[in-house]
């Protein structure tokens, strides 16, 4: 029999490939799933073949990656913490689903990845693989002896393997929807990862001095085109992460709640991500009325943080998603944004479906659905309960 390793050809999957066939004397076929990591096809067959592997298998999962998720946290206008776009949480469901599917390909008896016990990942990854595939034996092996970097890395190079020093000193996980990086610098609260430590994005104070301009077209709550040129959402996503980059846009340092209960901290970078989620909010506020914002935004942040925590196949996903589709219904239009160095500003919107209606009233200005009068009721009337609680307590 054989073991199916999720390889990215980082440090960690790059370890387990001789780790595995040396340790249980079994064949160990590698499978990369394409979330939009930068490394080629090419790249990690060949890495995988002077590993070791006995196999290597390359799977296009950018698709599903944004049908199945992407699209919902752009709906959702999902930050965790207001902060983190889930740059990694959404991937590993799908490397997870398509790592058993290879597994069942060449008959395996096990699947095996790199997470470490410490992190979020080994329970998304643990809860598909299971959900999907319990009779295949799960083998960690950083988690289950508790390697360090430094050892696996001395362990590659006393067998021949090269590990480039910054593969040490970060962790990085590269995808569609963000890169995130984690060093020394995360392990505590106090420090910056440096502008070396971010492998994708220019610093904001070197970015061009001439601002980037671009509009961005939504249908239903989906991007479907910039500056009027129509695109398929991934490669929409993997321009505006490239345009985005170059003028020091997505970086940032999220602070949050592990899955294990512990605190932690991540370095990352989400040009495409934080300008879609900016403008698809600013188009909501247009066309949406303020109780299915508020609505939304109690049900979007539920639905971030079960898919954070390993959640994804709960059914209550499937409802809230039920809701997220029905709420876009009107979310269509475009929106025009401008990047300068590192700044996201919304410049515009327009929306065949705007309520901001200046043939009915004019904030501030005049109004023609009711006059002074009507208004000078209103206000009485609806500070009417706040009065009255006001009075109630003035009188015990």
């Amino acid at each position: 029999m054989s073991i199916v390793l999720a390889f990215s050809g980082g440090l960690d999957t790059s370890f387990c490939v001789p780790y595995l066939r040396e340790s249980y004397g079994e064949p160990v076929y590698t499978a990369t799933v394409d979330t939009g990591g930068s490394d080629s096809e090419t790249l990690l067959s060949t890495r995988s073949e002077a590993l070791g592997a006995a196999g290597h298998f390359h799977v296009d999962a950018t698709e599903a990656l944004f049908t199945q998720h992407l699209k919902y946290l752009i709906m959702g206008n999902v930050l965790r913490g207001g902060v983190y776009p889930l740059c990694v949480g959404a991937e590993r469901y799908v490397q997870a689903a398509e790592t058993v599917s290879v597994a069942r390909k060449v008959g395996a008896s096990a699947i095996a990845h790199g997470s470490t016990g410490a992190g979020n990942d080994q329970v998304r990854f643990d809860v598909v693989a299971r959900m999907l595939a319990e009779d295949l034996k799960i083998i960690t092996p950083i988690r289950e002896h508790g390697f360090t970097r430094e050892y696996t890395t001395a362990f590659l190079r006393e067998r021949g393997h090269d590990v480039p020093s910054t593969t040490t000193r970060y962790s990085i996980n590269d995808g569609l929807w963000g890169t995130t990086i984690g060093g020394r610098e995360t392990l505590t609260t106090r420090e910056p990862l440096p502008d070396a430590a971010y492998p994708n994005t220019c610093a904001p104070h070197e970015a061009p001095s001439a601002p980037a301009t671009v509009m961005i077209s939504f249908h239903q709550g989906v991007p479907i085109a910039l500056d009027a040129d129509r695109m398929d959402p991934v490669p929409l996503i993997r321009y505006l992460n490239e345009l985005g980059g170059r003028h020091g846009v997505g970086r940032n340092i999220h602070v949050g709640d592990t899955i294990l209960g512990v605190k932690g901290r991540i370095g990352f970078e989400a040009p495409a991500a934080l300008i879609l989620i900016t403008a698809h909010r600013e188009l909501e506020k247009t066309v949406l009325t303020k109780w299915q914002r508020y609505q939304k935004s109690h049900l979007s942040d539920f639905y971030g943080m079960l898919l954070h925590e390993g959640q994804y196949f709960d059914p209550v996903m499937r409802d809230i998603e039920a809701f997220l589709d029905s709420s876009q219904a009107v979310v269509s239009g475009e929106v025009t944004v401008q990047l300068n160095h590192g700044h996201i500003q919304v410049q515009g919107v327009h929306s065949p479906y705007s309520m901001f209606d200046t043939g009915v009233a004019t904030y501030g200005e005049v109004s023609a659905l009711w006059d002074g009068a009507d208004a000078r009721s209103f206000s009485k009337l609806s500070g009417v309960q706040a009065y009255l609680a006001y009075k109630a307590r003035q009188n015990s």
